[in-house]
């Protein structure tokens, strides 16, 4: 085996830096910090936690994900994948809990990296992946539908059926207010212009350069505090969020407790190593450059162990924002870094006018998050796959939804162990 080596790709790419290559990386890192802005707070709301945790684990998490990961252009932060396993860890175990499997998770994919075991997740069918992202997505629309419609539910429960039950329930609650600035704000965030060609007019290039999640908590913004809507937002319901990083804190641990969080340990790790890899190999066919998967889970690693250390939660790849990167004309791993200090400078200056964004317009954001990340159109193809990738995918989806991610992955591991010993076997003979 050859021995450890923990070295950047910031190091390579320092070589030969110029003036150019740190313009380019300063205006890719402003935007996709101001995009993850509305990302981070959603995220941490739907893991179960509060919005600034969300943030705190864009600004640490991202910056040393950039900083010291394999990639050049990946961004690292919270991402929707985490969301579902969070929120049943923070369910069954407080949040607490959640810091420490979360860093405990750090250590684990740090040994992965250093063992050199980057290489082993390519091999993992994707007939699981496809399905355990589309239930997270199903996962995810169904936790934003009590803020989409305004419902009075004091929590949602955690288990897909028990979320159905609560939602019929309440639904005699709907807040009509916060129903069509929810109805709104999706459409905003559906049409608003993604690109533009240099025959378009001056206001769609213009538009299309501010992200669309940011159009909607600005209009959000105005219209509980012009209009005096009677919504919920993060200061009815988290106070706000704080100027400013919170101090360094060691989580309350006793070794009775961390005991029973083997099992989300092993969950956030794999999680969290399956979706960083994917997404950086989604950024070398855009760049046409190849990761160091190993140094990249190393990158990983150490970022889910310090995040928890400032009330971070798990921090992975994330693909929209490293798409978002690599279309701005991000070069070199500079850019992660300037988006992590945007989103510092944004906390340290605007963190008051946090409080009047409603609850509607992030959980609109979420619903057409959740809708990009599953991919529905495998599931309209799926006579056109064997009946082997059919019964992984469909088996791993419905455990997703119906129990959780850990369940769905291991099952869709044997499921797919066994029919490639089947497979196999058919296609043996011994003389």
């Amino acid at each position: 085996m050859k021995p450890l080596v923990f070295r950047p790709r910031l190091l390579d790419t320092a070589k030969g830096y110029r003036r150019e290559d740190f313009a380019a990386d300063l205006s890719a890192g402003i935007t996709v910090g101001v995009v993850a802005l509305p990302l981070a707070m959603a995220f941490g709301i739907a893991s179960g936690v509060k919005p600034e945790a969300g943030i705190f684990t864009a600004i640490i998490a991202g910056f040393l994900i950039s900083a010291l990961g394999g990639s050049k252009v990946q961004i690292g932060g919270p991402a929707g994948a985490f969301v579902a396993l969070l929120y049943a860890i923070v369910e069954r175990y407080g949040v607490a809990n959640l810091l420490i499997a979360t860093a405990m998770a750090g250590v684990l994919m740090f040994g992965m990296g250093a063992l050199r075991m980057g290489q082993l997740i390519r091999y993992i069918p994707v007939s699981i992946v496809t399905g355990f992202t589309s239930g997270i997505a199903v996962i995810i629309a169904m936790q934003q539908l009590k803020d989409f419609l305004g419902l009075s539910i004091p929590k949602m429960p955690a288990n897909f059926f028990s979320q159905l039950g609560a939602l019929w329930d309440h639904l005699h609650t709907v807040n009509w207010s916060a129903l069509w600035l929810g109805v709104a704000s999706l459409a905003v965030v559906v049409l608003w212009p993604k690109s533009y060609k240099p025959n378009h007019a001056t206001w769609r290039r213009w538009m299309a350069r501010v992200p669309g999640t940011i159009a909607v908590l600005v209009a959000g913004v105005v219209a509980v505090s012009v209009f005096g809507l009677q919504v919920d937002t993060i200061g009815t319901r988290f106070g706000g969020i704080p100027q400013g990083l919170p101090p360094f804190a060691l989580p309350a641990f006793e070794w009775q407790t961390a005991q029973n969080l083997v099992g989300p340990t092993i969950s956030i790790a794999l999680l969290g190593a399956i979706e960083s890899l994917l997404c950086a190999r989604v950024a070398d066919g855009m760049i046409g450059d190849r990761h160091d998967p190993n140094q990249e889970l190393m990158a990983q690693g150490v970022a889910n162990v310090v995040a928890p250390f400032f009330g971070g939660i798990a921090a992975t790849g994330t693909i929209a924002r490293t798409v978002t990167n690599v279309r701005t004309g991000a070069r070199t791993p500079v850019a992660g870094m300037i988006h992590a200090a945007t989103l510092l400078a944004i906390v340290l200056v605007l963190a008051p006018l946090a409080r009047d964004i409603p609850m509607a317009s992030l959980a609109a954001i979420l619903l057409f998050v959740a809708w990009n990340m599953g991919d529905w159109s495998a599931f309209a193809r799926l006579r056109r796959f064997s009946l082997n990738y059919r019964t992984i995918m469909l088996s791993t989806f419905a455990l997703t939804v119906v129990f959780d991610i850990t369940v769905a992955v291991e099952v869709g591991l044997v499921l797919a162990s066994l029919f490639f010993i089947a497979r196999v076997s058919g296609l043996t003979r011994v003389d």
